[in-house]
């Protein structure tokens, strides 16, 4: 594949974002996409989109010839994004409600499929609508590099321009366990939104597969929503609340003999097969089970990326959205020490090594409202490093690569800690 396909070459074989995010939602060989060009002899357009700002440089794809679809496409949810590119999309935004982006001079590419095709049978959008059991939708959707662990994303829209849902695409083996992960949460938590404190969450829609994809569409987030400050401190009492599903504490029981501790030997033994890990994760998990195996602590649930840029307030309420790492049965505390390790990372760009420290800290400063004394607190910061890096692990398995922040350093930083 090469990005220096033509104008009107067949975006899919290129080796850029576009390349990418055009083979995952227009996968189908039937499918003929053009860049301005129109469609071969014997297809019908299905679908027309501007490449914004260009083919080399593609951000997004935008649905043409509904203005009103174009410009929610650009502003919804605006406020939850940095201010430049607030600033950037609600200029475009504001010249897409007036017809300004379908006359603009940005390559169009145009989607055709074989005349008297259904279009279900081969557009995943069209598959989506027909499971929504709507009108025809609109979709937009991001371009980003190619990274196995990204999941291009559908923003749906009726024909009013009102949002109708995110379809999540997943097209490898990480990023499907990803999106099967988080239907499947969706549908356990819904029940508890809002009950004792639990944070309010989008409900899933429908769930597809589709040409080798694993497709979750999920609502859309309430239009008034805002994003939590960055550097705001951690959610407790709703994290809490999610750890224990909006009801009461559940009795302690000792790491020794816990399904979590079961899991992680049997995912470290699994990873000693990977290239360089030898028995590394393995000894860790031992190390884990020596040192706090008698001490006491309660499990439950976690949201798996409980990070401020996943979380919202909507007339007060908190809203957390991105639940694809969630899962049960593991110490309670975890989502505030995955708060405090991910905003060193992400936020302020901080070594694995630093990050541990982080999630010390907050531990420190917030375990004794989740019930944690210090060696609780101690428990759940190495358990959850321990957890962290064999998610690291469980990705690149999978297809997505290594994540260079965190392997190997943070089994280094591991080692580290079980030896002092």
């Amino acid at each position: 594949m090469t990005t220096a396909a033509t104008a009107t070459a067949d975006p899919r074989s290129r080796d850029d974002g576009l390349g990418w995010v055009t083979r995952a939602v227009f996968g189908d060989e039937r499918i003929a996409l053009s860049v301005d060009a129109g469609p071969p002899a014997g297809h019908t357009v299905v679908a027309r989109y501007a490449v914004v700002p260009s083919i080399a440089r593609a951000r997004f794809l935008l649905p043409l010839g509904a203005p009103r679809v174009t410009a929610a496409a650009l502003l919804a949810y605006n406020a939850l994004r940095p201010a430049k590119v607030r600033a950037v999309r609600a200029a475009l935004g504001a010249a897409a409600r007036v017809g300004i982006v379908d006359r603009a001079s940005f390559p169009v590419l145009t989607v055709a499929v074989p005349t008297g095709l259904d279009p279900a049978e081969a557009l995943l959008a069209a598959r989506v609508a027909a499971a929504l059991g709507d009108e025809p939708l609109y979709a937009a959707c991001g371009v980003r590099p190619p990274d196995p662990n990204h999941k291009p994303t559908l923003q749906l829209f009726d024909r009013t321009g009102a949002p109708r849902g995110y379809a999540k695409i997943g097209w490898n083996d990480a990023t499907r366990a990803l999106v099967t992960t988080e239907a499947a949460a969706l549908r356990e938590v819904a029940a508890s939104a809002g009950v004792g404190g639990h944070p309010g969450t989008p409900r899933l829609l429908t769930e597809l597969s589709f040409a080798g994809q694993v497709v979750a569409v999920v609502e859309p987030l309430p239009a008034r929503i805002r994003g939590v400050p960055v550097d705001g401190p951690p959610e407790v009492a709703a994290l809490l609340a999610v750890a224990r599903r909006g009801g009461m504490a559940t009795e302690s029981r000792p790491l020794a003999g816990s399904a979590f501790l079961a899991r992680l030997a049997e995912q470290a033994q699994r990873s000693a097969a990977a290239e360089g890990i030898g028995d590394r994760a393995v000894t860790a998990v031992a190390a884990l089970a020596h040192r706090y195996g008698d001490v006491d602590v309660e499990f439950g649930h976690w949201h798996g990326d409980w990070v401020p840029w996943n979380l919202g307030r909507h007339d007060g309420d908190l809203v957390a959205w991105d639940w694809e790492h969630s899962g049960p049965e593991v110490p309670v505390g975890f989502d505030l020490a995955h708060d405090a390790f991910q905003r060193s990372v992400v936020l302020r760009g901080e070594p694995a090594a630093h990050a541990a420290g982080q999630v010390d800290a907050g531990l420190a400063r917030h375990g004794a409202a989740l019930g944690l004394d210090p060696a609780r607190q101690r428990l759940v910061a190495d358990a959850y490093l321990v957890e962290m890096w064999l998610r690291t692990w469980r990705l690149a398995d999978a297809g997505a690569g290594w994540n260079p922040a965190l392997h190997p350093a943070l089994l280094d930083v591991i080692e580290k800690r079980h030896s002092g």
